[in-house]
Order: C-alpha cells, then structure tokens, then sequence
C-alpha cells in the first residue's frame, strides 16, 4: 500500500470503470484531468456524446487517458438530475489523442506542469468509459485509496509542492545569506539578528505546518487501511491542514525573497523560480483562504458548502 505523504496522489483515488474502461487504470497507463465550466455530455444511445473545452490539465500532454468532467443532460438537453434535485456529473475518459489541445499554460509560475487546455466536439464516449467523483457509489476497489474523496488527494498533493518550494527557497536563502554583503552595510546578510529571527520563525511555521498535515493524513490512513471511508470529520482536518500548509509554506518563501533583495530578482536565480511558482500554488482553488470559513462554519454547527473538502 502506497504510505501518506509519498504515492498517496497518484490515482487521485478514482473508481474503476466497469467493462473494458478497466484497462485506463492499468499502471503503465497515465491520466491527466481539468475542469471545464461550459461543457456538457448528452445521454445518447449507449454512452453519452460531449462536447466543450476543459483546462488545467496538468500533464496531460504525457497521458494516455483525459478526465473531461461533465454535468449530464438528457437527448432532449434537459438537465438530468438526482433524487435530490442536483444536476448529474460525470467524467468521461477519453483516449489523448482524441482531443484538440491548445497551448493555453504561458504563467508566472509552475510552468513545468504544463497545464494546457484540451476540447472535445460531439465526440461519443461509452457508458462504461464514464465514472463518478462520488467515491462510495461506484468503488470497485477495497483498497484505502479508494475509500477517500478526490479532493483529499489533491490538497496534500498541492501542499506537498508548496511545502517544497519553500523548503528549497529556505536552503537557497541560507546560501545567499552566508555569502551576501548588503549594499552600504559591512557584515553578511546572516550576521543580521533580524534575519536570523526571521529565517527561525519562517522555519519553524513551515515544518510545524507540514507536520500537522502529514500526521492528521498519517492518522486518517490508520482508519482507511482498517476499512473504514473517510469521514467529513477527517475531511475537515485535511482540508484546514492542507491550506494552512500552503500559506505558511508561502510566507516561507515570502521570506527568504524579500530578505535576499535584489540578487533574488533575476531570472535563473532559485529564488526568483519559488517566489513565481509559490505564488501560482496559491492562486489556485487549493490555496483560498475560503477553506477556512468552509471549516470555522462546519465547526460551529453552520451549513458549510463541502464542494472542495
């Protein structure tokens, strides 16, 4: 079994697909995913035919499977719904080269990812080649990873790249400030009491807030190994421990670029890379300080919206 904190993101905790659809979780198989707000899959004789443009799909470009998420309408394109009047969704899979890519992912940051936009035009998909994000409806999988939501993988995946963005912005600051004479003065940057203070609170935070994460994970997997789903209790907990990792793994970073000064705005310099890619982290949905209001309300007995928990 994969271990927290190591391949606990790779299959982003999925359901297998009945029928042939299986072989897309074969290991040497690769899936890249993105959302898409105006898309569609419309229910048609054995499968569904979809349609629209989904971005953020970060390594897609290397995968052999996509995951186009659709809400599901009926042939006469009225929105199918559940028991509880919500619209149906789905993620249909489909093969790489069956998409039209464009090259959308020119950011300040985390441009390794890749992150470009794919498109689909009434392309038929197979019912079996279909799956839920709802984990518990359709799991064929007894394993941990498969009794846990998505959204649970991709929190500790995006806190694990901010935690270590600011671990390296640490190290290479502890270099520049060994070596730096600030302009006008006549000692080095670690000869500085407040940047001495400073690089111990900014490492501090950091490991405290990557230690509640890994733990509260490494609890929770305890539970999931024993059989057990996740609860919306644990949800909760990686939530808050995800996004408070990625803020205090900012101002890590925020640190270590605003004291090294000026040798850290140059292109190729290690700090000028995290100080981009950090601030892409959290830019992103993982990375709102909302998450917190979504916790606090759910904590004070308040309806919270669970969308991303």
């Amino acid at each position: 079994m994969p271990e927290p904190g190591r391949r606990l993101c790779d299959v982003g905790g999925l359901s297998r697909p009945a029928g042939r659809a299986g072989d897309v979780c074969r290991p040497a198989r690769g899936a890249g995913w993105g959302p898409g707000p105006k898309v569609k899959a419309i229910e048609c004789e054995g499968g569904y035919r979809v349609t629209g443009v989904w971005s953020f799909a970060s390594g897609g470009r290397h995968a052999t499977w996509l995951g186009a998420h659709c809400p599901i309408y009926a042939a006469d394109a009225s929105p199918r719904r559940d028991a509880n009047g919500e619209q149906l969704e789905r993620t249909m899979l489909v093969r790489t080269e069956d998409v039209e890519w464009t090259d959308i992912w020119n950011t300040v940051g985390l441009r390794g990812t890749a992150s470009d936009q794919f498109a689909l035009d009434d392309f038929f998909v197979r019912a079996d080649h279909s799956i839920t994000r709802e984990f518990e409806r359709e799991c064929r999988e007894n394993g941990p990873l498969y009794r846990m939501s998505n959204h649970t993988c991709y929190q500790v995946g995006f806190a694990g790249v901010a935690c270590g963005i600011a671990r390296s912005a640490l190290d290479n600051f502890v270099d520049v400030a060994r070596n730096k004479v600030p302009r006008g003065m006549k000692k080095t940057l670690r000869d500085n009491a407040v940047v001495q203070s400073g690089l111990a609170q900014a490492e501090v935070n950091l490991r405290a807030a990557r230690a509640f994460l890994l733990q509260s994970m490494a609890d929770i997997w305890k539970d999931l190994v024993a059989g057990h789903s996740i609860t919306v209790a644990q949800r909760m907990t990686i939530r808050m421990a995800a996004t408070h990792a990625i803020h205090k793994a900012r101002e890590a970073v925020d640190f270590a670029y605003s004291t090294a000064g000026a040798t850290a705005i140059f292109d190729g310099h290690p700090l000028e890379r995290r100080f981009r890619d950090i601030h892409t982290v959290t830019q992103q949905l993982q990375g709102r300080f909302s998450h917190f209001e979504t916790v606090g309300a759910w904590m004070l007995g308040v309806d919270a919206d669970l969308s991303f928990v």
